[in-house]
């Protein structure tokens, strides 16, 4: 019964759900500045009687909601965060709403509704049926940029929760078993000497030259590091006009590898080659770590038992309007860009999928040994307990994450089927654990053989607050 009361719930609050989400697709606001959007969700948490804790872990914009008392108690996580230069209306073609403005190109809009949904339908039921335990809710900002969830588990938040749920929207419904990369991102500050570029350019001390051999020599480094880790950058400042030697250029580094003890040698060798660049151009550096994140630990107890919820719910149907626009969103996306998501995937029977727009089929978890390409701040959360973020069929087949056509399937009836179908299966999934100790005890029990002794340790130094000052000036300049 007591699903069925929150699935009832769901359902009766449907309107209200997709409400939250839209408007959060409206705000779109960037990570750790995301005010509108954490507060519409931490307010709409409390109206429907959980406790708030508002601004924890020292980032404005995170939050913990809690209902009930005593264990077990089960998390659920939502996300809230944007992405720059993403601005798209809920249209089939590319066309910004402001242009160069921010965007939900990953669905974090439906992310943080689907659990806030499910939250509450799991208080109206564990209320109802007399069901013992808490439920919290995470307020979780930044995920795209500086890994909002690592200070969260820093700050200890994460301590006494036996199981966290999450969940994100994708192209399959599916409960991974895979695992990701950790990662650590950085900023390097190159500082040289001005002059001009023409007149006197011995006298020069060019910042940009040292930003540019730094990349030259990471480049040279990519042949000589395992296949699986992954080192992208940008130069965020090279200088202001061509005849004057740059004083100062900056460069921004995403690092990656599949473990940390993988991840920390490769980084290492990134720092001394910026002391390279230094000698080669005669400059100084600091280099500012930003944040970094761990490798996501998968569960196989919490995989299977979020796929027999995804069946007993049963996939969202779809009006005759939605699969029109997922057609003209399909037509976007070639076949061959196709072909690689869904071969990089591994999805079992690819080749089914090359004609349809929506996948509405649930498969048995298939993936386990894989690394995604990707780094998740859900990593770290699953290092201290059982984990697991699942993915609902938000997207048309073949579009890639981060970009417009997410944005615009998840402003839209596609991505809502998503959200309420998501926010269903993270209650049934919270009811089984709630009521059920013995799956409870074989998911934890999972947890620590995977874990193998290892102990957790945090990406980010005790001393480095969340860069909040970093992320304000991203916001107010987004170009």
């Amino acid at each position: 019964m007591s699903k069925t009361e929150a699935v009832k719930w769901i359902d009766d609050n449907e309107s209200e759900i997709i409400s939250v989400s839209d408007k959060v697709w409206e705000f779109a606001e960037l990570g750790l500045v995301e005010y509108k959007s954490a507060a519409l969700l931490a307010d709409t948490l409390e109206k429907y009687g959980f406790s708030v804790q508002r601004e924890v872990a020292d980032m404005p914009t995170a939050f913990v909601a809690s209902y009930g008392e005593g264990i077990p108690v089960i998390g659920v996580m939502g996300e809230y965060d944007a992405l720059p230069g993403l601005s798209q209306k809920a249209v089939s073609h590319e066309e910004p709403l402001v242009k160069g403005a921010p965007g939900h190109g990953c669905g974090h809009n439906i992310h943080g509704a689907s659990g806030m949904a499910a939250a509450i339908a799991l208080r109206v039921a564990m209320e109802t049926n007399m069901i013992g335990g808490t439920v919290k809710f995470f307020g979780c900002p930044a995920e795209e940029t500086y890994s909002g969830k690592v200070f969260m588990v820093r700050a200890g938040l994460f301590d006494d929760v036996d199981v966290a749920l999450s969940h994100h929207p994708g192209f399959l419904n599916h409960a991974e078993l895979s695992s990701s990369l950790a990662v650590y991102s950085v900023k390097f500050h190159f500082h040289g000497v001005a002059s001009h570029a023409a007149a006197s350019p011995d006298r020069g001390r060019g910042a940009l030259d040292a930003v540019e051999l730094m990349n030259v020599g990471v480049n040279y480094m990519r042949e000589h590091v395992i296949q699986e880790a992954r080192i992208h950058y940008v130069i965020e400042k090279g200088g202001l006009q061509p005849n004057v030697v740059p004083a100062y250029a900056r460069s921004w580094y995403y690092v990656r590898a599949p473990e940390r003890d993988q991840l920390d040698p490769i980084y290492e060798w990134v720092l001394k080659i910026a002391d390279g660049a230094d000698l080669m151009a005669r400059t100084t550096h600091e280099v500012q770590f930003l944040e970094g994140c761990s490798n996501v630990i998968p569960n196989r107890g919490l995989a299977e038992l979020v796929t027999a919820n995804m069946r007993e719910i049963g996939t969202p149907e779809y009006t005759s309007d939605e699969m029109k626009f997922a057609r003209e969103i399909g037509t976007t996306i070639s076949r061959e860009d196709k072909i690689t998501q869904l071969r990089q995937k591994k999805r079992p029977n690819w080749e089914e999928l090359l004609d349809i727009d929506i996948d509405r089929s649930v498969l048995d978890p298939w993936d386990e040994g894989e690394i995604t390409p990707g780094s998740t701040d859900v990593g770290d959360v699953s290092w201290v307990t059982p984990t697991m973020e699942f993915y609902t069929a938000t997207s048309v087949v073949g579009v890639p994450f981060h970009s417009w056509q997410n944005v615009a399937v998840s402003g839209m009836g596609v991505g809502h089927r998503s959200l309420i179908f998501a926010a269903k299966v993270i209650a049934g999934s919270a009811i089984d654990l709630l009521t059920k100790p013995e799956l409870l005890k074989t998911v934890r029990e999972e947890h620590i053989k995977r874990l193998g002794g290892r102990k957790y340790k945090s990406p980010i130094p005790d001393d480095r607050m969340p860069p909040l000052d970093v992320a304000r000036e991203a916001a107010e300049s987004p170009g």
